[in-house]
């Protein structure tokens, strides 16, 4: 099978890193210099430098750049024979909330002394297939995941059941794998999105829509508690005022925001809309504008995480909180109770609370 341009990057990487030409704890070149370098697009090197993370040869951290990692790195109180490393697989590694959830399990981990082994998936099951080999090959002592594409079947379940033959504990964050007996740390989001839509009835606005992601959990999810929100407030919902989108699909989900905002008399147009996320939020603000429509006079826009995205725009986006930090800590302590030999282990959900800015006009 042909090789694509960013596998082809990434395996001269990896070797100049073998070579020792970009040496341990040093950084690689900028994404803009790989482009120019490989003559390739930004999506391409990104897509090559994502690879690499999950392989472990690279750690991306923002503002400061990508760091080349040791394999052979052991913590100092580790013994000869003893594996104290953990592994650790997210959807992504360097953008958005993420970096704030890795700290917290560090931070945690090297307290306890153990290492950590850091992977992404980019929330595709092939790269997810090579991540959970490498822990495996590894002989990880425990993993904390974040389940890719949570909504949909997984073909890559047997390897979960494998590392649990193989005793390794297994914890999931932020969504889980329904089939998989494995505890879990999550908001709860069926009520985050009852309580946004509340939050919204209560400021006056009956005519709402939604962008929600479908193949995580955390957006069937955040969509039952808008649904739940309106049944219990007595208020209709048309086929139009729900948008739904996978990953790598966003764009379509923003080219039907028009239709979305064009549905209905004058009288019953949309007055608000509760995206998936910050990230997702910020870019319905910008569409939005392209429209003339105006945030909040024109349009409430309602976003989740409590991300940097959240306050980074001209009109900072009421949301949702999310622990980040204090999620990766609490993760690393069900893991650490699992490896003690403590059965007794209970999920750990996190109640969604309304952070109030300047993105929700009151009617």
């Amino acid at each position: 099978m042909k090789q694509t341009k960013y596998q082809m990057i990434s395996d001269e990487i990896k070797q100049q890193i073998i070579e020792g030409k970009y040496k341990i704890g040093e950084t690689i070149p900028t994404e803009l210099a790989l482009q120019a370098q490989y003559g390739v697009s930004r999506h391409t090197v990104r897509q090559a430098i994502g690879l690499l993370s999950t392989e472990g040869y690279l750690r991306t951290e923002k503002g400061s750049g990508t760091y080349v990692l040791d394999f052979q790195l052991k913590p100092s109180n580790m013994k000869d024979g003893q594996n104290k490393t953990i592994g650790v697989m997210t959807t992504y590694i360097s953008n958005y909330i993420f970096p704030d959830i890795i700290h917290g399990i560090e931070k945690a981990l090297r307290e306890k002394g153990y290492s950590l082994l850091l992977s992404s998936t980019n929330n595709d099951v092939d790269q997810e297939k090579e991540c959970l080999k490498m822990m495996l090959d590894r002989h990880v002592e425990g993993l904390i995941v974040e389940p890719t594409k949570s909504n949909e079947f997984n073909p890559n379940l047997p390897y979960y059941i494998q590392l649990k033959e193989n005793n390794v504990p297994i914890v999931m964050i932020n969504a889980c794998y329904e089939e998989l007996s494995a505890p879990y740390v999550v908001m709860n989001d069926v009520k985050a999105g009852q309580i946004l839509t509340d939050y919204l009835i209560d400021k006056g606005h009956t005519n709402i829509g939604i962008i929600t992601k479908i193949d995580d959990l955390q957006g069937k999810y955040r969509l039952k508690g808008f649904l739940k929100s309106c049944e219990k407030n007595k208020i209709s919902v048309a086929p139009e005022q729900i948008c739904t989108y996978k990953t790598g699909t966003e764009e379509q989900a923003l080219h039907q925001l028009k239709q979305m905002i064009d549905h209905g008399e004058t009288n019953s147009k949309l007055s608000a809309i509760i995206c998936y996320n910050d990230e997702m939020a910020s870019q319905v603000i910008e569409a939005l504008k392209q429209e003339n429509k105006a945030v909040p006079n024109d349009i409430s826009v309602v976003g989740y995480d409590d991300s940097i995205l959240s306050v980074a725009g001209d009109t900072e986006i009421t949301t949702i909180s999310h622990a980040k930090e204090q999620m990766g800590i609490d993760a690393v302590a069900t893991l650490l109770k699992m490896l003690s030999g403590n059965n007794q282990i209970e999920n750990i959900i996190y109640e969604p609370q309304i952070i109030e800015r300047a993105s929700v006009f009151k009617r």
